[in-house]
C-alpha cells in the first residue's frame, strides 16, 4: 500500500461516522481529567471487590502490641488505638462508602425523576405543587435534615442511604423538570402523541431519555458528594456506627490523635478526597462530552 492511500486511510478513520456513545467515548478520552477520574473510579471499584475477600473478624482483631503503629511494609497505613489495621479497614470501608454513594442517588434520582417528569410534562397545578415541595425541602441544609431523619429512624446504613436520598431529590427534581419543559414542544412528541401514545409512554420513553444529559453528569457529580456527605454524618456521629469502618468514622476516630498518631486521620481523609476528586472531575468531562455546541470544536 503507497504512502498516498494509507494517509487517506487515517484520514477517512479519523472523520468517520461515530456512534453515539462512541462519540462520547472519544470525547471523553480527549479529556486528560476525565481520563484519569475514571482511572481512579475503576481502582476503587477493584477495591470494592477485594474487600468482599476480607473477613469482618480481621478488621476489627485488637492487637495491643501494634497500637498506634506507624505506617510500614506489613501496615501501609499504620494502626490506630486499638492496634487495627487501618489499611485493611480504609478497603473494607469501601464497600460502605459505594454503597451509600450509589444508594442514596438511586433513591434521590428515583424520586426526583417522577416528580420533576410529572412537574415539567403536565405543569399547572402538578408544577406548582411539587415545585413548592421541592422549595421547602431545599431551604432545609442537607446535612442538617439528613440528622434528622437520622435521629428519627435510628443509626444504620440503610437509613443513612435513606436520609442522603431524600436530601437530594429535590435537586433531581428540578433538572427533570427543566430537562422536560426543554423537550416537551418538539416535533417528535407531538408525533409520539398524534399516533395514540399515552402520557406515561411518551414521558419515559420519549422525553426523558432526550433530556437525560444534564441528568448523567448531575447523577455522577452526586455520587462523589454523597460519600462526601456520608462521611461528614460519620464524622459527627450521625453515620454508620462504629466499630463498622466507614471513611467518616475513620476519621473521626482519629481526630484526638492528629499529634501523636497523624496516619489515622490522614489516610482515611485522602482515600475520601480522591474518590470525591475523581467523580467531580470525571462529571465535568461528561459534561464537556454530552454538550452538544462542542461537537464542531475538534
Amino acid at each position: 500500500m503507497s504512502r498516498r492511500q494509507s494517509s487517506s486511510l487515517s484520514k477517512l478513520k479519523q472523520y468517520r461516522k461515530r456512534s453515539r456513545f462512541g462519540e462520547i467515548f472519544y470525547r471523553i478520552r480527549q479529556n486528560k481529567g476525565a481520563v484519569v477520574g475514571l482511572i481512579i473510579i475503576c481502582v476503587i471499584v477493584l477495591t470494592f471487590f477485594a474487600s468482599l475477600t476480607i473477613s469482618y473478624e480481621s478488621i476489627t482483631a485488637m492487637s495491643v502490641p501494634d497500637m498506634y503503629a506507624a505506617p510500614s511494609w506489613e501496615m501501609p497505613f499504620g494502626a490506630d488505638d486499638m492496634g487495627r489495621n487501618l489499611f485493611l479497614r480504609v478497603v473494607y470501608g469501601t464497600r460502605y462508602s459505594l454503597a451509600i454513594g450509589l444508594g442514596a442517588v438511586l433513591i434521590g434520582l428515583t424520586i426526583g425523576l417522577i416528580l420533576g417528569c410529572f412537574a415539567g410534562y403536565y405543569g399547572g397545578v402538578y408544577d406548582n405543587i411539587i415545585m413548592r415541595v421541592c422549595d421547602v425541602m431545599s431551604s432545609i441544609p442537607g446535612l442538617l435534615f439528613s440528622m434528622v431523619i437520622m435521629t428519627a429512624l435510628g443509626q444504620n446504613l440503610v437509613n443513612l442511604i435513606f436520609a442522603l436520598g431524600i436530601t437530594t431529590a429535590p435537586m433531581y427534581a428540578r433538572i427533570a423538570r427543566a430537562s422536560m419543559l426543554s423537550v416537551r414542544s418538539e416535533e417528535f412528541v407531538e408525533a409520539a402523541r398524534s399516533i395514540g401514545f399515552n402520557n406515561l409512554r411518551i414521558i419515559f420513553t420519549e422525553v426523558l431519555p432526550n433530556g437525560m444529559a444534564p441528568i448523567i453528569i448531575t447523577v455522577t457529580t452526586s455520587l462523589g458528594m454523597s460519600i462526601l456527605a456520608a462521611a461528614g454524618l460519620s464524622f459527627i456521629g450521625f453515620g454508620v456506627p462504629p466499630p463498622h469502618p466507614e471513611w467518616g468514622g475513620l476519621v473521626a476516630s482519629g481526630r484526638n490523635l492528629t499529634r501523636t498518631a497523624p496516619w489515622v486521620t490522614l489516610f482515611p481523609g485522602l482515600v475520601i478526597m480522591i474518590t470525591v476528586l475523581a467523580f467531580s472531575i470525571l462529571g465535568d468531562g461528561l459534561r464537556d462530552a454530552l454538550d452538544p455546541k462542542l461537537k464542531g470544536r475538534r
